[in-house]
């Protein structure tokens, strides 16, 4: 953990589905950073098509972590809006 921040995590290869965002990021990241934060914990991602999926939603609940709402097009979220 980085100030409450955890690291990129970086997809080498393929593509990214909702099945595999929850094996590669939620599961052993998200989880476990918001074990150590508690319940002020507030997960906060992009609407990327694999973010919304119904094994993220599933994973999200089951896990009671709160995800942040977020316009469908944030430009906070968007790198560009910064050059």
């Amino acid at each position: 953990m980085l100030n409450g921040r955890t690291e990129l995590h970086i997809f080498d290869r393929g593509s990214v589905i909702g099945d595999r965002y929850c094996e590669e990021v939620l599961l052993p990241h998200v989880r476990l950073f918001r074990g150590a934060i508690g319940p002020d914990f507030i997960f906060m991602d992009d609407n990327a098509q694999s973010h919304r999926t119904l094994a993220v939603e599933e994973l999200l609940e089951s896990e009671d972590i709160t995800r942040m709402d977020l316009p469908a097009y944030s430009p906070d979220l968007n790198p560009i809006e910064h050059v």
